[in-house]
């Protein structure tokens, strides 16, 4: 078509151009609050990591847990953490958690095996008993359809292979019973994958990690990076079909501690589709914190044991005081993710109740709108906004989902 044809059109084609071209910014005048709570309210804020079961089992046992009053208030009748209610969820305006079902790895074979599956018949008790606020999802559309009803979409992961035991047969019996997500390994080097912070066994993946990694492909569970070694990162972005998450990792560029992701990794993820889900770790996010931990630890290791160690250790706080960490590093994590991999490949995973202490400003799960604030008044557009909350967590797990049906129709 010859130009002048188009001459009438013109004004309407360049509108929808600066449509395509241009993000959508937040509306003038609105408040970064007012963003953040119409971005929260339009796409389910997607959280990649919470061990409130492990906490509430670790600190009541598993049958007190089993009939726990969820809606308690954690700072009063809950023992600490205490991270995590149903009324502080709905303050922070979830819509949708990655729910940890963490078992450590002085727990192995069988016994890992045994008390994950307890730990899935605990959040599905959970959710039975509180369907006015939680669902069961395995799928984007289901996640989806949580979130316009009102509800909570609640998936399921593993924290390590450890809790299969390593094995295929045990992963597919998971997926049967709700797993979407799988940690390759965590603080320890695994029968088939090296750890981020320990000795490596590996140099990355041992010979059958491999065929781990191509099941949970087929059956459509995520493949989560977080706690691996940057070996086993690269070696898993070689041969996956599928996108990755990092379910809470931050930047290593940003924060040098080896739970965090490197900036090589970071620039791999558009090709995967993968996303980091920037965690609130403050060792992972506040290089004065990090520091301050080896050298705790270190000292920890000179300390003796019991009463003694206790009284030594309290004096050395005393003595060097605990660095405060921020919302705002938090925030540095996800502004560096979002320009190294771009704002397609970031999210949120805070893991609350997996940690003693929690940044000012994110000390509950209450806090997320304040982070989505933030990072409105550091001028991100209302659609990169709903990406970080949800949107980058869906396109991945529905991507997953279609690698999963072809992997299994061939």
């Amino acid at each position: 078509m010859r130009l002048p044809a188009l001459a009438p059109f013109l004004p309407a084609l360049l509108a929808g151009v600066a449509l395509v071209a241009f993000p959508v910014l937040a509306r003038p005048g609105a408040s970064p609050e007012a963003v953040a709570g119409r971005v929260l309210r339009a796409v389910p804020l997607v959280d990649g990591h919470n061990d409130w079961a492990w906490a509430l089992r670790s600190h009541m046992g598993l049958e007190k847990a089993r009939e726990a009053d969820l809606s308690a208030d954690p700072t009063g009748r809950r023992p600490q953490p205490g991270h995590t209610s149903i009324p502080l969820l709905r303050k922070g305006m979830v819509g949708g958690q990655i729910w940890s079902l963490y078992v450590p790895m002085s727990l192995s074979g069988e016994k890992a095996v045994a008390t994950s599956f307890e730990q899935i018949e605990l959040w599905k008790r959970w959710i039975a008993r509180h369907p006015e606020t939680f669902t069961l999802v395995t799928t984007a559309d289901g996640l989806e359809r949580a979130f316009r009803a009102g509800r909570i979409g609640s998936l399921l992961g593993f924290e390590g292979a450890h809790q299969v035991n390593d094995d295929i047969a045990v992963l597919r019996r998971a997926h049967a019973a709700g797993v979407r997500s799988m940690t390759l390994t965590h603080s320890q080097a695994s029968a088939l994958f090296d750890s981020a912070t320990a000795d490596p066994k590996h140099n990355g993946m041992a010979p059958g990690a491999r065929a781990m990694v191509a099941e949970m492909n087929r059956l459509g569970v995520l493949v989560d990076l977080s706690h691996v070694s940057p070996a086993v990162m690269h070696q898993v972005l070689d041969v996956t079909a599928a996108p990755v998450i990092f379910s809470h990792s931050s930047a290593r560029a940003v924060t040098n501690h080896p739970r965090n992701v490197p900036d090589d990794v970071l620039r791999r993820l558009p090709a995967n589709g993968g996303m980091v889900m920037v965690t609130f770790v403050p060792a992972f996010i506040d290089q004065a914190r990090a520091d301050w931990q080896a050298r705790w630890q270190a000292q920890a290791l000179l300390a003796g044991q019991g009463a003694e160690r206790a009284a030594r250790m309290a004096e050395w706080e005393r003595a060097n005081p605990r660095p405060v960490s921020t919302l705002a590093m938090v925030a540095d994590h996800i502004d560096h993710v979002a320009k190294v991999a771009g704002h397609d490949h970031v999210g949120i995973g805070g893991d609350y109740d997996g940690i003693p202490d929690l940044p000012v400003g994110l000390e509950t799960v209450a806090s997320y709108p304040a982070l989505f604030a933030e990072l409105a008044r550091r001028g991100w557009s209302e659609a990169d906004l709903r990406k970080l909350a949800g949107g980058n967590f869906l396109r991945v797990l529905r991507a997953n989902e279609a690698v999963a049906r072809r992997l299994s129709r061939g």
